[in-house]
């Protein structure tokens, strides 16, 4: 193998980030994880083959700078950024309020362009360096009643568009990798708008929609679900490749139905969505 290489996770403590920091730990690299459920510095890895863990709130660009800083000093290079940390917030678009719309974003797009701005300066430093965002399916497929969410997802694809055409003479790389539903603590954590209840006109249609996204993610017969370990193989794939593409969707099922949302007509793919949720 080549050079074991110094990564960055966040939101690491459990589901796609724990199985990411994990496999690429199993893989020789150097894996520094991150969490919000952390306190202090520096914490040490406890026990044969566990990965170190810091704290880090993307929300907080304090945290973030502190974060990034610890590792640079500790490693001398940050040469992968895997951005993971994100929630989702359900209901429909007027039941979620601005807060709620702000938080959302607040995590899971300024998140990511906080870890990125941070990252950037030590990258361009060494001439080199790779960014991998987990995205999502639904940054393609809106899923109705998670539209902030899946709003979130759609930005990030713009972002990291931009950072690989914008970065690219500094040596440095990205690439968004987007899961389709995956068996995680995500369905349980979940947070739902507090004008989503029983006296709203949305609540039939998000009951009907809920059950089946929930349905899909604990990878009930008859839906397309893979687990956390199956989104960490893609990315260590990525970090393998010397070029890797703009993204990689997780999963046969997902990449067929992103295949054929950019074939079919925006009304067809709009009334399958429909008939799914």
């Amino acid at each position: 193998m080549a050079e074991p290489l110094v990564i960055l996770v966040t939101g690491a403590s459990s589901g796609i980030g724990r199985a990411i920091v994990d496999r690429l730990a199993r893989e020789g690299h150097t894996v520094i994880g991150t969490s919000r459920r952390v306190s202090g510095f520096p914490q040490e890895a406890a026990g044969e083959g566990a990965v170190p863990m810091i704290p880090l709130d993307v929300t907080d660009p304090a945290s973030v700078a502190a974060a990034v800083s610890h590792v640079y000093e500790q490693y001398g290079r940050i040469d992968v950024l895997v951005n993971n940390a994100g929630f989702g917030v359900a209901g429909s678009v007027e039941d979620t309020s601005p807060e709620e719309a702000l938080a959302q974003f607040d995590t899971n797009f300024f998140g990511v362009h906080r870890m990125i701005r941070a990252v950037l300066p030590i990258m361009r430093g060494q001439n080199n360096g790779l960014i991998v965002t987990v995205g999502s399916v639904a940054g393609i497929l809106t899923v109705p009643y998670q539209g902030l969410y899946s709003a979130t997802k759609h930005a990030l694809e713009a972002l990291m568009e931009a950072v690989r055409i914008e970065c690219r003479s500094f040596g440095v790389r990205g690439v968004l990798v987007e899961p389709g539903d995956t068996k995680t603590g995500f369905t349980g954590s979940r947070i739902y708008c507090r004008d989503t209840h029983g006296d709203s006109p949305y609540c039939a249609g998000f009951n009907k929609a809920l059950a089946t996204i929930e349905r899909s993610e604990q990878g009930e017969p008859g839906f397309a679900c893979h687990p956390p370990e199956k989104v960490a193989q893609t990315v260590y794939r990525v970090i393998r490749r010397k070029n890797p593409p703009v993204r990689v969707t997780v999963g046969a099922a997902y990449k067929a139905a992103v295949f054929l949302k950019r074939l079919v007509p925006d009304r067809l793919a709009e009334w399958i969505v429909s008939k799914v949720y």
